[in-house]
């Protein structure tokens, strides 16, 4: 990969160009002129900004330290060519996030790069790791010694490393053992009190986003509360305001109605100034009702009089004759009726069939003179007798047909009977006779009052006529009534009526006004209810901690033990594999590596170190020509120590990024002009490979690359 040129607004760079060439680029510029920033710029824009990384007493996160000091949006443009191909990648800041927004697109066609993207950016085009670039292809001058946890790093990264007869790879057991019992001994250790710290910190977030939960449905709930109380608020508002206009409808009504009863007084009170008083009315009604009443009763007393009564007559027999005569009539055929009952016909019947059968006896007996005079007897006797009896039963039946009754006894009763009848008819008669005349006399007296009174007119019609009047009086005082009670019944809804203002809302519900307030003291002591138990919810979250902070330290925890679980796991792997490792490790990587460092310091030293070993934790070794041992770095100078480390990041470069970009930032301040000459013509070696861009304060490397 090689870069063309580099655009930055970070830092104290504002949209500053940096172009670039293939090869060797050494770049001079003065302290503070921003070397530093855009080899931290080129890191970013390949690899992203640490957005999550916090500010603390002695470090300042990169998102704070170069965020640009106009307080231009923090943004970078980087044009390269990566296998054979001229790309350019950009980022900006997105919302709040510094270089959020990637973009990787071909320079000429402007066709985007799929697959590029903002988390693979610096792996792809590099061929590493943020990690391995950092310790391989971006050379500074603080970074120039390896420590032994970076050294250890290494070797559990299967980077590099190589071994010996010195006793160094037991050391490293021995390390490696201790580092675990630190890690995880029984329930002692960094990995069981951290566990319990972690334990601790879900339990408070655990009960912390339950009580979160029950908050969250504790304020829906309340909000629901609330929104029932704005809607009952505006319904009985609207309650109100429909009362208000219902009265307002009610008195207007009323208005009407009063004034309707008003209108009817006015032309009542008109009629009757037209009409005779109220009182002649009333007196005129009182007369002509009392002369109804007297001359109905009147008449329903001469319908109640009895009929006239009919004079008895004499029964048939009599007909014609006076009492007396009839009695003497019937008391002589009475007894002529008794006579025709007498036993004198029988009798002489009996006698003279006696005679006539003595005289037979006696002719019998040859005693005809008796016989004869026995026998004229007898038949006198018997022709008497039938006489007798023929003449009783003709008179019987005439007497039976004159009066049609054999109770000869009782004709003379009859007769009786009418002198009764008749001394009744006359009482009757009498009695008839004084009270028609009676009420006869009233109905002339009435008939004069009447003429008086009505004239020719019908009493009824007149009667009629004067109800009129009455009748408009009446409903005058009636009309007063009302347009009193209209009036008053106006005044009362006037004075009930209050005026209330328009919902605020459409008012969709239907509950009565009792029933409104009812909701609303329910709703109100529940809103209470709610908002105290919310309270004790976030007096409780509030002791708990903030959720964020708790989320961060149980993310660092969770973070520390999976480092220490890896670095565990790592230990434990790197234990059973440490000699496996070590001899493979020989063979491969550490031989070339520490054979390459060698080749490059001697160049650098003018041949003077010709040896060079690297130990398992990095620590070099070196020795020169006149030298029989080899010595660490501790017995060298700084210069020299910087040449070892310098040979050794190049060797460890040629292995791991043989394509990326070698950057150097002030890695040859110490060196001296012989050795600088020799370290920049290694670096123009290195040039034809790869491109190297080498940023110094001095104008010693310029000059060495023009010689």
């Amino acid at each position: 990969m090689k870069i063309y040129r580099m655009t930055a607004t970070f830092g104290r760079l504002e949209h500053e160009t940096l172009t670039l060439k293939p090869g060797l680029n050494v770049l001079t510029a003065p302290n503070e002129w921003g070397k530093s920033t855009w080899c931290a710029f080129l890191m970013a824009m390949l690899y992203g900004l640490d957005t999550r990384a916090k500010t603390t007493k002695t470090v300042l996160a990169d998102k704070e330290r170069y965020a640009p000091w106009s307080g231009s949006p923090m943004e970078g443009r980087i044009d390269l060519n990566w296998k054979g191909r001229d790309i350019t990648i950009e980022r900006r800041t997105k919302r709040r996030i510094p270089l959020g927004e990637f973009s990787a697109y071909e320079t000429e066609s402007g066709l985007p790069v799929a697959e590029l993207t903002a988390a693979n950016c610096g792996q792809l085009l590099l061929g590493v790791e943020q990690s391995v670039f950092r310790r391989a292809g971006f050379i500074r001058f603080s970074d120039l010694p390896v420590t032994q946890d970076e050294a250890l790093r290494r070797r559990l990264n299967a980077l590099v490393t190589t071994g010996d007869d010195s006793g160094a790879a037991d050391r490293l057991a021995d390390s490696l053992r201790d580092l675990k019992n630190k890690c995880r001994y029984n329930k002692s250790g960094l990995l069981p009190q951290a566990e319990a710290e972690r334990a601790e910190l879900e339990g408070k977030l655990t009960e912390l986003e339950s009580l979160e939960v029950q908050s969250k449905k504790l304020k829906e709930r309340l909000e629901e509360v609330r929104s029932w109380l704005t809607q009952l608020d505006n319904h009985r508002q609207a309650l109100a305001y429909a009362a208000a206009e219902a009265g307002a409808e009610r008195v207007a009504q009323a208005r009407e109605v009063r004034d309707q009863a008003e209108r009817e007084l006015r032309e009542l009170e008109e009629a009757c100034a037209k009409l005779p008083s109220r009182e002649e009315a009333e007196q005129k009604i009182r007369d002509l009702r009392n002369l109804r009443d007297q001359w109905n009763s009147i008449q329903m007393e001469k319908q109640m009089l009895p009929q006239e009564p009919v004079k008895p007559q004499l029964p048939p027999p009599f007909a014609g004759m006076t009492s007396q005569e009839a009695r003497e009539m019937a008391d002589r055929d009475a007894r002529e009726f008794a006579d025709t009952g007498s036993k004198m016909p029988i009798v002489l019947l009996v006698i003279g069939i006696a005679g006539l059968l003595g005289a037979a006896l006696l002719a019998f007996l040859m005693a005809y003179i008796p016989a004869a005079v026995a026998g004229v007897v007898g038949l006198a006797a018997l022709g008497w007798g039938i006489y007798e009896r023929v003449s009783a039963k003709k008179c019987r039946r005439t007497l039976l047909n004159k009066y049609g009754d054999g109770q000869w006894k009782h004709w003379a009763d009859a007769v009786g009977d009418y002198e009764d009848a008749l001394r009744s008819y006359q009482k009757e008669l009498k009695t008839y006779t004084d009270a028609s005349g009676d009420v006869e006399v009233r109905l002339m007296v009435l008939r004069k009052r009447r003429e008086a009174l009505c004239g020719e007119r019908e009493p009824e019609a007149l009667l009629e006529e004067w109800q009129k009047v009455l009748a408009q009086w009446d409903a005058r005082g009636n009309a007063r009534r009302e347009a009193l009670r209209t009036q008053g019944h106006l005044e009362a809804l006037s004075a009930m009526v209050k005026p209330a203002q328009k919902p605020q809302m459409p008012d969709n519900l239907t509950h009565s006004d009792a029933e409104t307030t009812r909701l609303l003291s329910d709703c109100a002591v529940e809103q209470q209810r709610l908002q105290n138990r919310l309270g004790q919810y976030q007096g409780r979250m509030e002791a708990l901690g903030d959720k964020e902070l708790l989320r961060r330290q149980l993310e660092q925890k969770d973070r520390r033990i999976a480092r220490l679980e890896d670095t565990y796991a790592a230990l434990t792997i790197a234990q059973e594999t440490l000699a496996q490792a070590r001899a493979e490790l020989q063979r491969r990587f550490a031989p070339r590596i520490a054979k390459r460092a060698q080749e490059l310091l001697s160049a650098m030293t003018g041949g003077r170190y010709r040896s060079l070993i690297m130990g398992e934790d990095f620590s070099l070794q070196a020795g020169t020509g006149e030298e029989d041992t080899l010595r660490d770095s501790l017995w060298r100078s700084d210069g020299t120590v910087d040449q070892l480390y310098l040979a050794l990041r190049l060797a460890v470069a040629e292995e791991l990024t043989p394509e990326a970009p070698l950057i150097l930032d002030d890695a040859l301040v110490r060196f001296d002009d012989q050795r600088l000459k020799a370290a920049v013509k290694i670096l123009e070696e290195t040039g034809k490979n790869k491109q190297v861009i080498c940023f110094t304060c001095q104008g010693r490397e310029a000059e060495a690359s023009h010689t």
